[in-house]
């Protein structure tokens, strides 16, 4: 079996890389390849690249993921996050190849208190949201054979992040201020490839798997108890701090004017990916507990 991967340099495609090695030949490429063209901003040039390589798999790891810079560069944004996916989605047809995307939570209108289930009704509030969403109706429409994997709050340990950002304020600040009327579910680009390396294995074996799935980590919390997890467990690997856990401020996000309107409501239900691939999603805790252990 050989395997595309595109976008191999972000944070899921760098994990990508290690969870699709053992399925079979990978070819991995990003914006800056020479042996192929893979880039995104280059939507005319990829279809040749699907065409050239005839993989039996695709994997879209590559995004316009800059959600405030989207709305000062909206072409640059759909090109990047609904063209370019639309035209690999249609190469991908073309060689009955199963296409695998990521998509966002930001889909959605961010409103309630529940979990978003995959057949909700979408409603993005910015441009990144928007992209996203006619990125995962061009693939679905292009490609019958594909999965959809819409995600939230993903970091990784290689390169920066939330967690390394508030560590780095801890030890310059005596307080921080964090925004806690948002909900969601840190994600790891580590789980996010596992994921998607058990999903492909399963759909090839039985088609009828394929579609449209939500998939972060387990649990909730906001961005201000993220913040205290990080500290208390920074303080207990024996990190000097200014601001400990108790000096992070809980303020709402109007504290904090963006560009991008982020939605409030970041809850993804997983019942379906876990059911139909026969997974447990670990608690958010334990993927970023171990990327603390990797990186403190």
């Amino acid at each position: 079996m050989k395997l595309l991967l595109l976008g191999k340099g972000g944070q899921v495609g760098w994990e990508l890389q290690r969870s699709l090695a053992p399925l079979g030949e990978l070819v991995a490429l990003d914006f800056d390849s020479t042996d192929f063209h893979a880039d995104f901003s280059r939507p005319e040039q990829l279809a040749e690249t699907v065409l050239a390589v005839r993989p039996d798999v695709i994997v879209n790891a590559a995004a316009h993921t800059a959600v405030d810079k989207a709305e000062s560069e909206p072409d640059f944004a759909r090109k990047l996050n609904a063209t370019s996916p639309g035209v690999v989605a249609e190469a991908a047809q073309q060689i009955g190849a199963l296409m695998v995307h990521y998509s966002t939570d930001y889909v959605f209108d961010g409103s309630g208190t529940r979990p978003w289930k995959e057949d909700d009704a979408t409603g993005p509030l910015s441009v990144y949201g928007q992209t996203k969403l006619e990125g995962e109706q061009l693939v679905a429409g292009h490609c019958a054979k594909h999965l959809i994997f819409r995600t939230s709050w993903v970091y990784a340990a290689r390169g920066g992040n939330f967690a390394k950002t508030m560590l780095r304020l801890a030890k310059e600040r005596d307080k921080l201020t964090v925004i806690d009327d948002q909900f969601g579910a840190p994600t790891g680009a580590e789980l996010l490839a596992d994921i998607t390396a058990h999903a492909i294995r399963a759909t090839l074996q039985d088609p009828a798997k394929a579609g449209l799935y939500h998939a972060i980590a387990g649990g909730e919390t906001t961005w201000h108890g993220y913040a205290r997890f990080v500290l208390e467990m920074a303080q207990q690997a024996g990190v000097e701090l200014k601001a400990g856990p108790q000096a992070v401020e809980a303020v709402p996000t109007s504290a904090f004017p963006t560009p991008a309107t982020r939605p409030h409501n970041s809850r993804l239900d997983t019942t379906k990916l876990q059911t139909t691939f026969g997974l447990r999603l670990p608690p958010w805790q334990e993927g970023v507990a171990r990327m603390l252990r990797e990186t403190l």
